[in-house]
């Protein structure tokens, strides 16, 4: 059985506790790299922070005895998919949330549905575009008019910030629809693809961050928290976040595991609250609100009941990048 065929019944005590943590996990990345970038460059944290969910998933690859993949074809599509679905969406997330809270950045990965759908449609063909769809991406447009408060005027480091963040998940726009046309359909498991998805993108890390940032930092010289905010992103945000997710797909089946989309900003906002006492304008929170139910319409999941295209927090082989 498949996540495609596994049917949306099973008993809610089975997967709910899992689809929780998840929303969890992902919620609170945001405040962990909110505190990774205060000491560490953008590029240096996602270093990290991939390099330590690349040896997670390499461990648990060897407890299950799966196996990276061995056809060159399969690493070279990796190449482009670890780029967008992970070293640059990560990178921008950071330097992002340097100019944002953290409680931003967390809505703005949730527009990662809408921006993956015209960008599938027309590019990759991988999706039709249907009446619903296009209400949705509407909704979802004015949600982002509205999260960026447009009639304020634009401009300054926090609008900058904004627009890093959006183009994060953009990023996620193209790394989802090309990993479903080109690799998806392997004969590889979706635990195997994405650690060989972060080894790739470790190893573009590694070449660029030096150029760009100049050496790491020697961890040795990190204060505690953001040692800790970077272990929290790479061993559970992307390594035991996408075990589970894995299992919440199998257990629960695809369209129930995808509406983790709407928990990760309101967890992220939760946090952002709580831990950092982050405040936001009023029209951030009413705007994600707006975003979130054009995702809800795009993706079919308001009135009947219907398969939905599974977003990027769902879809293996994507890791589930910025959170």
């Amino acid at each position: 059985m498949t996540a495609d065929t596994t049917p949306d019944r099973a008993p809610l005590r089975s997967w709910l506790p899992g689809f929780l943590a998840l929303g969890v996990i992902w919620g609170s990345s945001f405040l962990f790299i909110k505190v990774g970038v205060a000491e560490l460059h953008p590029l240096h944290l996602t270093l990290y922070r991939v390099a330590t969910g690349a040896v997670t998933l390499l461990v648990v690859l060897a407890v299950l005895r799966d196996r990276l993949p061995r056809e060159p074809r399969v690493w070279a599509h990796l190449v482009v998919v670890a780029a967008f679905g992970v070293a640059l969406p990560f990178t921008l997330f950071g330097f992002g949330e340097q100019r944002v809270e953290s409680m931003l950045a967390g809505i703005w990965n949730a527009t990662t549905p809408l921006i993956v759908l015209p960008l599938a449609v027309l590019v990759f063909r991988t999706e039709r575009l249907t009446v619903r769809r296009a209400i949705g991406l509407g909704l979802g447009f004015a949600g982002v008019l509205v999260v960026l408060g447009v009639w304020e005027g634009v401009g300054g480091s926090h609008f900058t910030g904004q627009l890093m963040c959006l183009g994060a998940a953009a990023c996620y726009g193209v790394a989802i629809p090309y990993q479903k046309k080109f690799i998806a359909g392997s004969s590889y498991s979706g635990l195997s693809l994405s650690a060989a998805q972060l080894l790739v993108a470790t190893a573009q890390l590694a070449l660029v961050a030096p150029l760009v940032a100049g050496a790491p930092p020697v961890p040795t010289g990190l204060s505690a928290k953001v040692v800790a905010s970077v272990l929290a992103l790479g061993a559970l945000g992307t390594g035991l976040a996408f075990v589970i997710n894995l299992r919440n797909i199998r257990v629960a089946g695809a369209s129930t595991a995808s509406t983790v989309t709407y928990l990760i900003p309101v967890f992220a906002v939760l946090v952002g609250a709580v831990v950092l006492g982050e405040r936001m304008n009023w029209h951030q929170p009413v705007g994600a609100l707006v975003v979130l139910l054009g995702v809800a319409v795009a993706q079919g999941m308001l009135g009947r009941r219907r398969p939905a295209s599974v977003p990027a927090v769902a879809t293996p082989p994507a890791v589930p990048a910025g959170r």
